[in-house]
Parts: structure tokens; C-alpha cells; sequence
């Protein structure tokens, strides 16, 4: 019956398109689950602006998802599918991600949404955790900008292959062919394009599917009726060009295209084909498709490509830990067959509240769960029952009664933390590989403006915290302050925003601090030794080492080395030694800041039969650290982000400027004749209110994007301006103590 549903589909596509579209409306509506071979789990990423979001409005209407296209900016005030917060269609941008399936051409097509600010990276994080690949769109004109790098070293961090769909051909300054050769150059990605453009800016009409040697053309008022052709004639030679230019480049990816190239056999169709699939399954090799999406052209291509070139979760590899906690610790491959020969396991990447509770977003990778199965955390053994198990769409759902492996799904009522693995044996004791959550970089005091809204507020705190692992809340017990640290001014401005939309909580948001951080200059040595006696049993734990800096693509961490040799201190009492030495770290000397970069090198010590204790090493260590705090070598670390200014040509030279202003290190420049890219690095501190100074220069058509580059030593003067305001700040409490 499925088969003839496909084959009536087939039929119709090539001779009554817009029914085809309908009966596709129909049938991606049918759930159905399909064989492995017939899955795919996709995320769109890109730089902010480039076209996400429009994109995959067009995937869901082509493939008949959705009965009506809208735009990110609708003046109807619809506003796109994927974008279902209010806050989303009101700003124009994509703040969390979304997940949605469709299905095309027989193949089921999960597909995750991501925002392209990089305030918001984490949800682009955990989307790739779980996907098997991705589309990387890239803007005609912007072409690669600071956050696609970011997002290629997000896919190249979980191994997910991709395809490269260049967006916006119809906007002045379009070059596909200049932004191919920045993949190769600035993302050191192989890469060639499989399709030409038929004209460019306001003549882009077609495309050109160089393979096939067929033009493409996107005809109907929203570009549904698909009509192949010869190419111009005048083409030809780029066309051959072109061509030649895929296949030397899939030689140097892949074996068999590089035999049957020496041996000068005839290359079919197929043969290019397959070897596009073998490498970009490899991530040897990623082709380029051309397109406009908000012009309805270049979408079709591209869900032939999903199917025919990215992996369906049989050709993932994807591992857990056995027994992570304990020394018999094993990596284990997980199974994607589906069927229930191995045992359920999936892993919570995203959490999100809904109307009717918390919503648990799974990746399943292997066996299959029912509705109303209990399902067991591997981290905190607590057992669960999966009432219901949905399918997303947006912020819609679809009820299913059973999903199975390669399955992206929700269920509710699971209280968890994002990252846990659930089993449906409860003594398996399994846990899916993590995921990479980077660390804060912009803290704000918080607070209700009515006090009476407290508790609304306390909600919305833990809500946010365990939806989303960069933003963190602390309570300062010197300033007595509520404290939100996220990836950037944008981050926490959304989320106070949400606050007040939907909890009804408005909220006062202090000054932006920048999370500075304290390390070690040169080495210094320590030798502490924790002595109490007060009748009875006492304290006795000494220590000697020392401590010394880390290098400086290190110094983010903190790392403790035992060093210890013999049994002057009793192996019970390193990890006491260790916890003391971290505990420690929290609060530097100098300004208050978390220490960094630096390494505690434990080299001997001395206990007591009788009076040594966990307490006692403990107090051992921090006696330690306070000594090298006292003798040792100290500056601030700060956190310097990589700027990237996109401004009219003519505005190149104050943007430079400016950024000078702002201690910051041009990196490279870019122009032609209309815009002007200019990239730097520049301390986080000297970024503030930055965004209405280039607004108010550029007369609003300048925009920039910065994400967290590395922590380099602070200059002289902000050092002694953050210790000298730190000490004027200690003075009052110090004077409290004494009275």
C-alpha cells in the first residue's frame, strides 16, 4: 500500500505538480516508521542572517509540511513556522532551536532549526550532538563569517558531514564563486560546486546541475513546478569547466574515483554521485548548491541531496560508557538496528517547558521504546514512565505510540538534567558520550522590580538554569546580589525579557561584569603545615610542592598532579588535597576572580598516626594556595573575543578606528566595491555599548558579530583599576568584622 502511495506521488510529480504537492501535504502527515535506511537527521546551521530559518520554511512547504509559506518578518504577522516564540517573530531572529520531521521522496527527514547568534551556541551545540549531518548555509554576499567557523569546528568536534547550500543569489554583490573559494581557504574544507547559476542578483532565474549537464528552473508563484532544460548555450564552457574542476577534486577525496580517473575510464553520472556520497560521508569532501530561498529557487536540489549524500544513522558510528564510574569503564558501539534484540538507550539533548510540563527532547540510538514503558536515568537510577511519546513540529505535536532507533522524539514528565541517558534495564549502566557546554563569559546582577514577584521570579530561574547549561545564576554573598552569567549581553537581555513575558516578572538588570580571571606568572613553591591541638584528638596534615603556571592554550583550566612518592601522605588524603586546592581557586587574591591556568603540583608531606584527618589536609592545602597567594607572581586574565564588522566600504576606516580605540588587533580586512569586512580581536571589557556606537557611525547599516576567542593578561591599567576597586570593596566588610 506504502509503495503504491510513493509511485502514485512519482506519477504526479512529473505530470500535475501542484497535486503533487497536495498528496505530499497528505502523506507527510501519515507517521510511518521506515527502515533505518530510510531516516535522516539534519540541522541547518549558519552565521546569523544568512538565511536558516527561510530555508527550512521552504523544506516543510515543498514537502507539503505546511500549507502556506510566511517570512521571518511577515508583515501578515504570521511569522516562520520554526520560529514559534513571540520573541523570535518579533526581533526577526532564532533563539531556540526547533525541531520538526517531513518526509520526501519515501525518506523520513528530521530536521533541527538552530539560531545563528552566537550567544545562543549552545543550542547549535546539542543539536549537532545528536544529528548525522547538516546543511551549512552560507549568504552569496556576507560568505564565511565568524560564526560559520564556529559552527564548522562544532561539526568537525561530533564528526558530522554536511552539505554547503550558498543562499541569497538574488542579492546585490552575489558570488558563489568567490564565497567557494573562502570555504576551501578559511574553513580548509574540500569543496566544489555541483551546480552553476543562470545569471546572478536580480537575474538569477535557474540553476545548472553540472553532473547532469540539466538547467533547473523554479517556475509557479511559490517555485513548485520544477522544469528541466538544456543550459544556455553560452554556458558550455563553464559548464565543462566546472565539471572537470568536481571530479580532480573527488579524486584527491576518493579512491575509486581516483582509479577510474588514471585509468582514464569514462566517468558516468553514478560514478560522481557515488563518490560525492563515499566523501562526504568520509568529511573528505562537501558539495556546494546554489540557491535563493526567498525567492522559492534551489530548494528542490537540495532535498534530492539529503537524501542521495548525507548518512542515515546506520553509517554513524555512535558510542556510550559501561560502567563509567568504575574501573572496569568500557566504550561501547551503539547499535542502530531497529529492532529489540539490543537494549533502549537515548540520550536528553534538549529541555524546554511546554503546556503541559516539561518537554524531554530524545535522540534514540538503539532499541525501540513504547508509550507508557518506564524508562531509568543512567546517571541518577530514578525510574520514569514515558506516558507519551510526540513527535515535534515546531511547537505542534503528533502522538506516536512506539519510536525506535535513529528517532528523534519528546515525552514529558521526565525530570532530568540536559545530557542524561535513559535505559529501559535498569541495571544497564550506560551513559552516551557528552556533549561540549562552553563556559559563561558576561555576568549581570538580577532582580525582580516588585518583590512581591519573587517566587514567579525563583520559578523562572530554575527554569531557565535547567533548560539551558550556559546560562548560570549564583548568589554573591558579598554584594548580596543575584548573579546571571551567559555567552553575551543578547543572551541574558532574552532571557529577562522572557521573564517578563511569561512570568509576568519584569526584572532590573545591573551593569554587564566580564568573568576575569587570576593566574600565576612563574613557578612558586609551597611548603604548609596544618598544626591544631585543643585537648583531645587534633589536625595534623603538611604539604609540599609547588605551583606553577599553565601554558597559554591551557589557561582556562585548573590541574592537580600528584607527584607523591612514598608514604609520608596516605593515598586516602590526596583527593582531600585536591578538593581543598579547587575549593580555593573559587576566589583569587587579587580581585575576587576564579583562578586559572594554573597547576598544583603535590610533591611530599608529612601526617600524623593519630590527628591527621580529611579535615586537616584539606586545611593543609588551603594554607598552600594562601602561601603562594602571598609570595607568588600574580596577573588578571580576560577574555578576548574575535570581532567581526560587516559595514559599507566607506565606512571601513572608522570601524577601524573604533575597534583600535578599543585595544583591539586587526586580524584581516576585506572590501569590494560595496561592503567592508573587518575582523579583530578585542578585549570583552572594551565591547560594551559598542552595538549603538557603530549603529550611530554606519547610520545604521553596520552590524558585527563576536564569539570568545581565547583569555589573554589584561593590560596594566585595567589590572590596577579591577584590584584597586576590589580592595575599596573589602574595606567596608573588613571594618563590619571588626566592629
Amino acid at each position: 500500500m506504502l509503495w503504491r502511495s510513493y509511485k502514485a506521488i512519482t506519477f504526479l510529480k512529473r505530470s500535475k505538480p501542484l497535486n503533487y504537492i497536495s498528496l505530499c501535504r497528505h502523506v507527510s502527515k501519515i507517521t510511518v516508521h521506515k527502515p533505518v535506511e530510510k531516516i535522516r537527521n539534519i540541522g541547518i546551521s549558519a552565521h546569523i542572517d544568512s538565511g536558516k530559518t527561510t530555508l527550512t520554511e521552504r523544506l516543510l512547504y515543498y514537502t507539503g509540511r505546511i500549507e502556506e509559506m510566511h517570512e521571518v518578518r511577515g508583515k501578515d504577522r504570521v511569522g516562520a513556522k520554526m520560529d514559534s516564540m513571540e520573541l523570535e517573530r518579533q526581533r526577526g531572529i532564532t533563539i531556540q532551536s526547533a525541531a520538526t520531521y517531513v518526509q520526501w521522496n519515501g525518506v523520513n527527514i528530521n530536521i533541527i532549526d538552530t539560531p545563528g547568534h552566537v550567544d545562543f551556541t549552545v543550542e547549535v551545540e546539542r543539536a549537532l550532538r545528536v544529528l548525522d549531518g547538516a546543511i551549512l548555509v552560507l549568504c552569496s554576499v556576507g560568505g564565511v563569517q565568524s560564526q560559520t567557523m564556529t559552527v564548522v569546528r562544532q561539526m568537525a568536534r561530533y564528526n558530522v558531514p554536511c552539505l554547503t547550500f550558498i543562499n541569497k543569489l538574488d542579492r546585490m554583490g552575489g558570488n558563489p564563486f568567490r564565497v567557494t573559494e573562502q570555504v576551501r581557504s578559511k574553513l580548509n574544507m574540500p569543496c566544489a560546486l555541483v551546480q552553476l547559476p543562470i545569471g546572478l542578483e536580480s537575474n538569477f532565474t535557474a540553476v545548472v546541475d553540472i553532473i547532469r549537464k540539466k538547467a533547473i528552473y523554479f517556475e509557479g508563484e511559490c517555485g513548485d513546478i520544477i522544469r528541466e532544460d538544456e543550459p544556455p548555450a553560452d554556458m558550455a564552457s563553464d559548464i565543462e569547466k566546472y565539471r572537470k574542476k568536481l571530479i580532480e577534486t573527488l579524486v584527491d577525496a576518493d579512491e575509486a574515483m581516483a582509479d577510474l580517473y588514471l585509468a582514464e575510464k569514462p566517468i558516468s553520472v553514478e560514478d560522481i554521485r557515488n563518490a560525492i556520497r563515499r566523501s562526504c560521508l568520509k568529511r573528505k569532501f562537501t558539495p556546494v548548491f546554489l540557491g535563493s530561498a526567498l525567492k522559492n529557487k534551489g530548494v528542490h536540489p537540495l532535498l534530492d541531496a539529503i537524501n542521495d549524500y548525507l548518512p542515515n544513522p546506520s553509517e554513524v558510528e555512535n558510542y556510550a560508557f559501561e560502567n563509567e564510574d568504575s574501573d572496569s569503564a568500557r566504550k561501547i558501539l551503539m547499535d542502530p538496528a531497529r529492532n529489540d534484540s539490543k537494549p533502549f538507550v537515548c540520550l536528553a539533548f534538549k529541555l524546554e517547558a511546554g503546556r503541559f510540563g516539561q518537554v524531554t527532547y530524545l535522540r534514540i540510538y538503539q532499541g525501540k521504546i513504547k508509550k507508557g514503558e518506564y524508562i531509568y536515568n543512567a546517571r541518577t537510577g530514578k525510574r520514569h514512565k514515558a506516558t507519551r511519546l510526540v513527535r515535534m513540529h515546531s511547537d505542534e505535536m503528533e502522538d506516536i505510540e512506539e519510536a525506535y532507533a535513529g528517532d528523534i522524539i519528546a515525552t514529558f514528565g521526565v525530570d532530568c538534567a540536559s545530557g542524561d541517558s535513559f535505559v529501559t534495564d535498569k541495571n544497564l549502566k550506560i551513559t552516551m558520550e557528552p556533549m561540549y557546554v562552553p563556559d559563561p563569559v558576561v555576568s549581570m546582577s538580577i532582580k525582580p522590580k516588585d518583590q512581591k514577584n519573587t517566587d514567579n521570579f525563583s520559578k523562572a530561574i530554575n527554569r531557565f538554569t535547567k533548560e539551558d547549561p550556559t546560562f548560570r545564576v549564583h548568589f554573591d554573598t558579598e554584594s548580596r546580589e543575584t548573579i546571571v552569567s551567559g555567552m553575551g549581553e543578547l543572551h541574558l537581555e532574552i532571557y529577562s525579557q522572557r521573564m517578563e513575558r511569561e512570568y509576568n516578572t519584569p526584572v532590573v538588570l545591573g551593569k554587564p561584569k566580564v568573568a576575569f580571571r587570576e593566574s600565576l606568572i612563574a613557578d612558586c613553591d609551597f611548603d604548609f603545615l596544618h598544626k591544631k591541638q585543643s585537648g583531645g584528638a587534633g589536625q595534623y596534615g603538611g604539604v609540599i610542592g609547588k605551583m606553577r603556571p599553565l601554558p597559554p592554550e591551557k589557561n582556562t583550566k585548573v590541574i592537580f598532579t600528584d607527584a607523591t612518592m612514598g608514604t609520608n601522605i596516605p593515598r586516602q588524603f590526596i583527593p582531600c588535597i585536591e578538593k581543598g586546592f579547587r575549593m580555593m581557586c573559587e576566589k583569587g587574591a587579587l580581585t575576587g576572580h576564579k583562578v586559572s591556568g594554573v597547576e598544583f603540583v603535590l610533591m611530599d608531606g608529612s601526617h600524623h598516626i593519630v590527628d591527621s584527618n580529611e579535615i586537616s589536609f584539606m586545611s593543609a592545602a588551603w594554607g598552600a594556595v594562601r602561601q603562594v597567594f602571598e609570595y607568588g607572581q600574580w596577573h588578571i586574565l580576560e577574555p578576548i573575543m574575535l570581532v567581526e564588522v560587516t559595514v559599507p566600504s566607506d565606512y571601513q576606516g572608522a570601524v577601524i578606528t573604533q575597534l583600535t580605540k578599543r585595544s583591539g588587533v586587526v586580524i584581516s580586512m576585506g572590501s569590494d566595491s560595496l561592503w567592508a569586512q573587518v575582523v579583530a580581536e578585542v578585549p570583552l571589557n572594551n565591547m560594551f555599548g559598542y552595538t549603538s556606537e557603530l549603529r550611530s557611525s554606519t547610520q545604521g547599516r553596520g552590524e558585527f558579530t563576536m564569539e570568545y576567542a581565547r583569555y589573554a593578561p589584561a593590560a596594566a591599567d585595567v589590572q590596577n583599576e579591577l584590584i584597586e576597586q576590589y580592595q575599596q570593596s573589602q574595606d567596608p566588610q573588613q571594618k563590619k568584622k571588626k566592629n
